[in-house]
């Protein structure tokens, strides 16, 4: 089930024809669509009335926004670019962006055990002050959704797209589908989590009167909630907090990931566990590459320093020895 979009430029076949072609390889392409919904608008807007994309055709839609980050900007670029090689793949001569300037990995802020409590206090009190019975049921889905994302290390969109049927509930397995990379996983829930997941499946049934699709239905249950309204919301329970304006880096809902991935290797390293042995249960369980990119997550964390420093005898399986 995918939410659709009415695409009515004169590129709207094959922007159908994208779309349907990546869903047939068992890409979700949910984010994909919706940009390309902004695209087809943007072809609308501009009077284009060619169905061939040429570089000048993209210069307004290549300029980073004030109101985007980078990363934002490039995947908007990239999607547009993956169209028009579709074009070209049936014949049709169209410009495919080269070289545009890929965001680097930015260093997210770690949060601490203090501010990860009030951060939660913060989002357990909230309440919609909107008597909409749906904008109600979304204000109790934030306080399961970032503990999923917070307490097994998914990505956001693997949070939002979670089906009903991806969750064993008996078992307590999340099944990841299609994921960065085309990846399928699978993913144990915590034990003190499962059972505040189940209360809250039971209470959304109730709460719709029928048998939800997706764990988190948007404010439309036909849809799954946004990854942007997801972020907008929590950039909001951020600002509620005492902390927000003292962290060397701005805080972002990706660092509750990085959090996660921090205080299980730190956990791992107290306890004198090889981090050679576990490092590629992690990377799986992340849906990483290998344990370079997991690695990657544990670098300028101030208290990886304390453990490595208590415990040297693990160090030399995070921190290789220097020659000159």
């Amino acid at each position: 089930m995918y939410k659709t979009y009415d695409y009515a430029s004169i590129l709207a076949p094959y922007i159908k024809g994208l779309i349907e072609e990546k869903r047939s390889l068992g890409f979700s392409y949910q984010t994909e669509a919706y940009i390309l919904k902004l695209f087809d608008d943007y072809w609308i807007e501009k009077g284009y009335a060619v169905a061939s994309i040429t570089r000048e055709s993209l210069e307004d839609w290549m300029v980073q926004r004030k109101t985007e980050g980078r990363h934002y900007r490039d995947q908007r670029v990239s999607f547009v670019r993956q169209l028009s090689l579709y074009m070209c793949s049936l014949g049709i001569d169209s410009y495919s962006p080269k070289g545009f300037v890929r965001s680097v990995n930015a260093v997210q802020h770690i949060y601490s055990d203090d501010e990860i409590c009030e951060l939660f206090k913060v989002i357990d009190s909230y309440k919609s002050q909107n008597s909409d019975p749906s904008l109600q049921r979304l204000s109790v889905q934030y306080k399961i959704l970032f503990r999923l994302i917070l307490c097994c290390g998914l990505r956001i969109s693997e949070a939002c797209c979670l089906r009903i049927q991806d969750v064993d509930f008996e078992k307590g397995i999340l099944t990841i589908n299609h994921s960065k990379g085309d990846r399928n996983r699978l993913v144990y829930i915590p034990d003190d989590l499962l059972s505040p997941c189940h209360e809250y499946y039971v209470w959304t049934k109730t709460m719709l009167a029928f048998e939800p699709y997706w764990l988190f239905p948007a404010k439309n249950p036909d849809s799954h909630i946004s990854n942007t309204s997801v972020e907008a919301r929590f950039n909001k329970f951020l600002k509620a907090t005492s902390f927000m304006d003292d962290c060397d880096k701005k805080p972002t809902i990706h660092g509750l990931r990085h959090t996660f991935v921090v205080k299980r290797l730190n956990k791992w390293m107290e306890q004198g566990i090889s981090l050679d042995a576990m490092m590629p249960y992690l990377s799986k369980y992340l849906g990483h590459n290998g344990s370079i990119d997991t690695l990657y997550y544990y670098h300028h964390v101030a208290d990886a320093f304390r453990i490595v420093r208590e415990k040297d005898t693990v160090a030399n399986d995070v921190i290789p020895e220097v020659t000159i």
